[in-house]
């Protein structure tokens, strides 16, 4: 059931308003290929999506792909500087957290509900942590995110996964020998199959990523077909209910694209054309990947969201804003993501086609 058909929203919290460590979910300084590169396709197209920066007011959007939106900025009262909205389920509810991790500024997760007033922003935080990002939950209930005991000033702090079910917390962190200093793990997706999917940092900075069976305890790495060794760095930050992964790599020294690898085994690069940088954060059922894509480098830089299907682009703005990310979408096409404003405050947005 569609979010907007399920639920009435005249009652909306809508106000206008670096993560800790290396996490590399959404602040990764990252660079892609301006191509795309699809296995047995050409490049494809693209087109342009603007989403009104208006809280309350459905827009028609300037794509063939993209018809009308609903576009609402949603953020948690007790920081109107800092939210960001990483995941969202078919149910409508959506993972994210505020404060922006700088010291005295710890990131606090949280799960907001419909009707997305204030009183329906619940904490989730991980029991003991200084800071806890929720990154990610399924339609069964679970949760899954990575916590910190520290808030320094370098940001430079140990962090590790974890994953939430029915309010009993549980922590996962990747079984090697040659961590990062300070440690980095941190899961980001989570299916209803109850697979998630992450990183880890190794000791060289290298991001590996894999999968973790909550229900079998058990790891699997996810890499680049083909490739020498482990492969390249690479990071998972999404995966559907046909097991399919979304994220991505570094293709070279100085590219990273984003990647679905299928489940079975097909791996397909893609890298918004003309882009610096492209990251896919997100993925649906129908293979819908959404993330991010950079134009430009250093202080000329500017990112977009994107969503892609089928080997067809739409970037996705927020009007007004300076930069949008797009980090989760529902099998109903629902998008939810963050963009920065005119004050310079990050404000978390969710999208209802």
């Amino acid at each position: 059931m569609k979010l907007a058909d399920q639920h009435t929203l005249r009652k909306l919290s809508a106000r206008p308003g670096p993560r800790f460590g290396v996490a590399a979910l959404v602040s990764g300084a990252l660079v892609a290929s301006a191509a795309l590169a699809l296995t047995g396709c050409s490049t494809a197209g693209k087109d342009t999506l603007a989403l009104a920066g208006d809280n309350s007011t459905s827009m028609k959007m300037n794509s063939s792909l993209a018809g009308s939106y609903q576009v609402l900025t949603l953020n948690d009262r007790r920081d109107l500087t800092f939210n960001q909205l990483l995941g969202i389920n078919n149910e409508g509810a959506i993972a994210g957290y505020f404060g922006s991790g700088a010291a005295g500024h710890p990131n606090k997760g949280y799960v907001l509900r419909p009707p997305f007033a204030q009183r329906d922003f619940g904490n989730e935080n991980f029991p003991s942590s200084v800071q806890t990002q929720v990154t990610g939950l399924n339609d069964r209930g679970v949760t899954v995110g990575f916590w910190s005991r520290q808030n320094t000033a370098s940001m430079a702090n140990a962090n590790f996964g974890f994953y939430s079910i029915n309010g009993r917390f549980f922590a996962v962190n990747f079984p090697t020998g040659t961590p990062a200093k300070p440690p980095v793990d941190q899961l980001l997706g989570v299916n209803d199959h109850d697979v998630a999917v992450g990183f880890f940092t190794n000791a060289s900075g290298v991001n590996r990523g894999y999968t973790y069976n909550i229900n079998t305890k058990s790891f699997n790495r996810v890499q680049v077909p083909g490739t020498a060794g482990l492969g390249p760095s690479l990071t998972a930050a999404a995966i559907n209910n046909n097991g399919d992964v979304a994220g991505f790599y570094n293709k070279t020294a100085s590219q990273v694209d984003a990647f679905l690898k299928l489940r079975s085994g097909r791996f397909i690069t893609i890298a918004f054309p003309g882009a610096a940088m492209t990251q896919a954060f997100g993925v649906n059922d129908s293979d819908e990947v959404v993330g991010t894509y950079t134009v430009g480098s250093g202080n000329s830089a500017v990112t977009h969201g994107f969503t892609w299907l089928g080997g067809q682009f739409v970037s996705v703005d927020i009007g007004g804003a300076s930069a949008t990310t797009v980090n989760g979408v529902n099998d109903e096409g629902d998008l939810v993501g963050f963009y920065t404003d005119a004050k310079g405050n990050t404000d978390g947005f969710v999208a209802l086609p």
